[in-house]
């Protein structure tokens, strides 16, 4: 056997992500590079890692094997590169983050200044739905997770970062409603859904339900930038969090339509899971957020209070 580091890597990542193209797009590299090192590496062994059918890759149940091997050697090299880091006097670790998809507005101003502060810091976020940042959550693979909802069947702890206030958005063309009945509005409009598990939709849902509307959907997308262009292009109207429409209602491609009962508001929280036990790394981020939330929110979101 005579397997480089960087072969672990390129086959682990195209075992996690069943493609060698995406495995590609996420280690930036060329697809042609990705094969290459994906077949050398198949060929230190006799018996298959995977097996390509029609167009899609599987991962045979030895390539699984040698997958989680493969993880765990890579592992260890991290955990020596961090050793070497500590007795310099640095911080250092991976820091692992899981943020519902309109978090990609919030969580980022929440890690700036720590990443720039501690350097040697490599920092994982995931940007996916509700439903996928809490199965990375429940599984241990996230340090944090940002979310809007809070999960009932996970045992976490939770720390409120800022609120999160969602209001019916239309294009800017679109009317002004006379009649303050929500109930008699909505159920006339053509809404716009982000798809199932998003934690907008759940929260808008909420309300719908709450409220005893018979809602009219138009359409459903799967991302907030979607979402907005859609609402842009007048195909519709949407419940949207503030936060991931200030570019558009500074620019007055959208606007907010008043209604009764709004905004919904629902607040940004950094969950993790209760009694785990924190890396160096996940501790001094918790406690940078402690003491800075309050400076963070004032730096960078006062002017969602306002609304």
């Amino acid at each position: 056997m005579n397997y480089t580091l960087h072969q672990l890597q390129v086959f682990l990542k195209v075992a996690d992500l069943k493609s060698i193209t995406k495995a590609a797009e996420e280690l930036f590299l060329s697809q042609p590079a990705v094969s290459i090192q994906l077949k050398n590496f198949q060929e230190q062994f006799e018996i298959p890692l995977y097996e390509i059918i029609g167009r899609k890759l599987y991962i045979t149940e030895f390539g699984n094997e040698i997958a989680r091997a493969a993880s765990n050697i890579i592992d260890e090299v991290y955990a020596i590169n961090y050793k070497t880091l500590e007795f310099k006097g640095l911080l250092s670790g991976k820091l692992k983050i899981s943020v519902v998809s309109t978090g990609k507005y919030v969580m980022p101003y929440f890690l700036s200044d720590f990443m720039k502060i501690n350097d040697s810091i490599e920092l994982s976020l995931d940007v996916t739905n509700k439903i996928a940042v809490l199965e990375s959550l429940n599984r241990n693979e996230a340090d944090f997770a940002l979310v809007s909802v809070l999960p009932k069947d996970i045992s976490i702890e939770a720390m409120p970062l800022l609120e999160n206030k969602l209001f019916l958005i239309g294009n800017k063309n679109s009317p002004t409603f006379e009649s303050e009945d929500s109930k008699t509005i909505f159920e006339q409009l053509p809404l716009i859904y982000r798809e199932n598990g998003s934690g907008t939709r759940s929260v808008m849902e909420y309300y719908f339900d709450k409220m005893q509307f018979s809602m009219k959907k138009k359409m459903e997308l799967t991302s907030n930038e979607a979402v907005k262009q859609s609402v842009i292009a007048g195909l519709g109207y949407s419940v949207m969090p503030i936060i991931g429409v200030k570019n558009e209602l500074q620019s007055g491609d959208l606007k907010i339509i008043p209604i009764a009962d709004f905004p919904i508001i629902t607040n940004w929280q950094l969950i993790w899971l209760k009694n785990k036990k924190m890396s160096p790394v996940a501790k001094a981020y918790l406690e940078y957020v402690k003491e800075n939330l309050d400076s963070i929110v004032s730096k960078h979101f006062e002017w969602s209070l306002h609304f």
